[in-house]
């Protein structure tokens, strides 16, 4: 009987700790209301600027203050701040392959300079969108922490 005990509570601590690695974390980040092309002619609209970066657990929206955003045709980015104006790309793909979330969204950004801008660049996932807001997220995969990014049209 002691025995059948000690196996119970055995299975009992297999079972809770297999159940806590299996999360549903993604869940929480991806909507099921964003669809591709609401996000594109959403940015497509106006200029934005960042109201919240959060890289890591380390707040560095004052970063970004007075830089501007425009996401024109043919992916092209435009950031106006700090007295220069930089160009990158950008993009909105169907993600199948290579991060934390299947069959989402990603929100594409890539600056070459300066660095300030490079931060941004990542394939982020789409947490919300509105006509004025669009809330993103990166989950590290190599374990450096979760990034957060908020535009907010101007």
């Amino acid at each position: 009987m002691k025995r059948i005990k000690i196996l119970s509570l055995l299975l009992l601590v297999l079972v809770f700790s297999f159940a806590s690695m299996c999360s549903d974390d993604d869940d929480n980040v991806t909507p099921t209301n964003v669809n591709q092309n609401q996000v594109i002619n959403t940015v497509m609209s106006g200029t934005w600027r960042i109201t919240n970066y959060v890289d890591s657990g380390t707040n560095e929206t004052s970063n970004y203050a007075g830089y501007n955003f425009t996401f024109a045709a043919g992916n092209v980015l435009t950031a106006v701040g700090g007295g220069a104006t930089y160009n990158g790309t950008w993009s909105v793909t169907d993600s199948n392959s290579n991060d934390d979330t299947l069959n989402d969204l990603d929100f594409n950004i890539a600056f070459s300079t300066p660095a300030i801008l490079l931060d941004l660049s990542d394939d982020w996932d789409i947490v919300s969108r509105t006509d004025t807001k669009i809330e993103l997220v990166d989950v590290s995969g190599g374990g450096s922490g979760t990034d957060y990014l908020t535009f907010e049209k101007n």
